[in-house]
């Protein structure tokens, strides 16, 4: 199949940048399938295992389509009409009413849920980018990974947790001087930041960590930290907003040491703790030790690889070539929240 990967984006990134890091992997494993995957994306890109197209914004997308693409698999929604089988993948969240096509595909059942549709495929990473991890070391601290500049990661509220718990905290994604919203100084002498980290060196301090603090004030669409952080070996701290009870999956009877009261009501699973209050993360952040760190890598790799993600879209540009939606109905998103943040409690 020959299938055009569309993003109005660079690739490839190295620090931050999770979608130019999803085309990257999906396009690597449909080649590795067999598949001949070009790009059309911003021009300065550059990939070796795909031929790359520069995209011009001056002209109808239409026009820049090769004539041999069998598919075309957009990224971002220009509101065109390509005349050929297509699908279109949201990988953020709208604020505003919004009809979309009915080839639409979301990144979560919860994404898919809140914008009116049904479709959905959970994002995959490349894990041979990621190395070996070394699950039996001993570890000190736990990590944040997001841009921290972004108020709906809580970065905040990760400090907060991990201070409460009397443990240490590496922020991957921000800086202890923050000038971006406002002035923002972070005096906490707990927490040590790292900026925009990628590669070896966001891996190093990922393998290290106890756990992710994750507690975020929006619905994530999907959250590659989470996937990362499993992968090595890390269970997860979160709110249960947007997709994170569905990346974890509930377990009704978590296995605890005996010191772990048992009396609160958040989400547990084999691989984290959820829950909108504080005082029950601080206890589960405490009890991380009792999380199994081959659960979670396993649960990662199992769930959440490149070549999952690859053969799940491949079923729906089957589905497109062979002249069916993949929606019945257009899926509409109608009532954008009205709460800028999502709440958190004692």
């Amino acid at each position: 199949m020959k299938i055009l990967i569309v993003n109005n984006t660079k690739i490839p990134v190295h620090l931050y940048g999770g979608t130019e890091r999803v085309i990257w992997w999906l396009g690597k494993s449909l080649v590795r399938m067999g598949h001949e995957v070009t790009y059309l994306v911003k021009p300065g890109s550059e990939c070796p295992f795909a031929k790359v197209l520069f995209i011009n914004d001056k002209k109808p997308l239409s026009e820049q389509i090769p004539d041999d693409c069998d598919v075309v698999h957009m990224h971002y929604d220009t509101g065109e009409e390509l005349h050929r089988p297509f699908i279109t993948t949201l990988h953020g969240n709208l604020s505003e009413p919004h009809t979309f096509h009915p080839n639409t595909v979301f990144i979560s059942q919860n994404h898919a849920h809140r914008h009116g549709g049904s479709v959905y495929v959970h994002n995959g990473l490349d894990f041979e980018d990621y190395g070996k991890p070394d699950l039996e070391n001993k570890r000190h601290y736990f990590h944040f990974l997001g841009n921290a500049a972004w108020r709906v990661k809580n970065v905040r509220g990760a400090i907060d947790l991990a201070g409460k718990a009397g443990e240490r905290l590496h922020v991957i994604g921000g800086t202890r001087v923050n000038f971006r919203m406002g002035l923002r100084i972070t005096l906490t002498p707990h927490v040590r930041f790292h900026g925009m980290l990628g590669g070896d060196g966001k891996n190093a301090i990922i393998n290290g960590s106890k756990g992710l603090i994750f507690p975020v004030l929006w619905h994530e669409p999907f959250g590659l930290a989470i996937v990362e952080s499993l992968y090595f070996g890390c269970p997860v701290f979160g709110t249960p907003y947007g997709s994170l009870p569905e990346l974890l999956g509930k377990k009704e009877t978590p296995n605890r040491k005996a010191n772990w009261s048992g009396t609160v009501d958040a989400f547990y699973a084999d691989f984290g703790c959820l829950s909108v209050k504080k005082s029950e993360l601080v206890e589960a952040i405490k009890n991380a030790g009792a999380f199994d760190r081959r659960k979670c890598h396993e649960h990662a790799v199992e769930c959440f690889s490149a070549d999952r993600m690859a053969q799940d879209y491949l079923k729906l540009y089957e589905k497109v070539l062979n002249g069916e939606p993949l929606h019945p109905e257009a899926p509409v998103f109608e009532a954008p929240p009205t709460e800028k943040f999502l709440p958190m409690r004692e």
